[in-house]
Formats: structure tokens, C-alpha cells, sequence
């Protein structure tokens, strides 16, 4: 998985005052857990544009002065109610032999022949859950929609992969080719008309 790097400074106070001054000077006060000790530290809040501004996921790189360096992944992080600044990020230290969990984006892969046939294409999940050690952990996961024909479903157990696990159930839909709605109204109106002309028919 790509990885981008954060440039901080360790926070020698953590008091609200010292995280007021931080957020007054545009940086975030974040946390890293996971090694045993709780790291404190702030980075500029435009370090961040490209980690949670985004569709896709990274690792970080979290790179603080004095030459500590950590690799993370992004757990927790607030913002503010109403002008949305990151208040505060909370940080899980990766190990190379530890798995963890993410949320991976789904790309949808091909054209499904259903749709150019008149259907509509519901792409449920577009994020799915997975569990791996950090080496395993994919940038995304490709979904092949090219067989989808009208009334088709890909499921979960369709996308298995040995270097990671999904955390949903096999028959989990991810993305589905169905009727579209006109042209159901259209049948609907074929139906109909057949019907009232069969009617008249007999009438006669």
C-alpha cells in the first residue's frame, strides 16, 4: 500500500491551553497508539490534505523531529462541527507481523453487458473491510463486472484473496446489474395494452 509522509514535532504539553495555541497556529494535535507508549505530536494541517481528503486509502509515514519515524495507519479523527478543521487524529502504530484492519475502495473493473442492454448498475459497497499485515494490504480491490448480465450479482466470496481476509459475510452483494426502473414501466405498459387488446377482441 502507498504510504504518505507526515512531518511533525513531538508535544511536550498536552493541556488544553498547548492544544488551543496548536489549533490557533493551524496545526493538528494527533496521537499514536499501538507500541506501548502513547506518542504525542502536531503537524501542520495542510500536512493532512492528501491523507483524509481523499477516496483512497494510505498508510503514513509519520516523521518527527529529532529523527523518530513511525508507520501508521490513520484510526480516529474529529472535526470541527461546523467550519470542519481536523480537530484531532488518532494514529495506530503499524508491525511488519501484525495484521490490521482497513476499509479498501472497491474499482469496478470492465462494462457490464447488462447495463448496454437496458439495465442499471447498483454498486452497493464500495468500500469493503479487510484484515492483513501492513505488507499485504491492498491500494484497492478490483471488481471484473465484465459477465454481469441483467439480474446478476458479484458477491464478496467472488473478490478472494489469499494475502488478505474480507470481514463480511461470503454473501455480502458488492455491486449488482438490475432491471432499470423504465424499463420496467415500459413492460408494465406492454403488459397493459396486450391486455386491453385482447379484451376487445373477445368484446367483438
Amino acid at each position: 500500500m502507498q504510504s504518505i509522509t507526515i512531518k511533525g514535532t513531538k508535544r511536550e504539553s498536552v493541556g488544553k491551553v498547548n492544544t488551543k495555541a496548536l489549533r490557533n497556529a493551524d496545526k493538528v494535535p494527533c496521537v499514536i497508539y499501538g507500541s506501548g507508549n502513547t506518542i504525542h505530536f502536531s503537524a501542520e494541517e495542510k500536512a493532512f490534505k492528501n491523507l483524509v481528503y481523499t477516496p483512497n486509502v494510505y498508510t503514513a509515514t509519520i516523521e518527527l523531529e529529532g529523527g523518530d519515524t513511525f508507520n501508521a495507519i490513520l484510526q480516529d479523527i474529529q472535526f470541527h462541527p461546523v467550519t470542519d478543521r481536523i480537530l484531532h487524529i488518532d494514529f495506530y502504530q503499524l508491525s511488519d507481523d501484525k495484521e490490521v484492519t482497513m476499509n479498501i475502495p472497491v474499482k469496478l473493473q470492465g462494462n457490464a453487458p447488462g447495463v448496454m442492454n437496458g439495465g442499471s448498475l447498483r454498486f452497493t459497497n464500495r468500500k469493503l473491510k479487510v484484515k492483513a499485515i501492513p505488507a499485504n494490504l491492498p491500494d484497492q480491490i478490483d471488481a471484473d463486472i465484465s459477465k454481469l448480465k441483467i439480474g446478476d450479482k458479484l458477491f464478496v466470496s467472488e473478490l478472494a484473496n489469499d494475502k488478505y481476509t474480507f470481514l463480511h459475510p461470503d454473501n455480502t452483494v458488492v455491486v449488482q446489474v438490475r432491471m432499470a426502473r423504465a424499463a420496467v414501466v415500459v413492460e408494465e405498459v406492454e403488459e397493459t395494452t396486450e391486455e386491453g387488446e385482447t379484451e376487445a377482441t373477445a368484446a367483438e
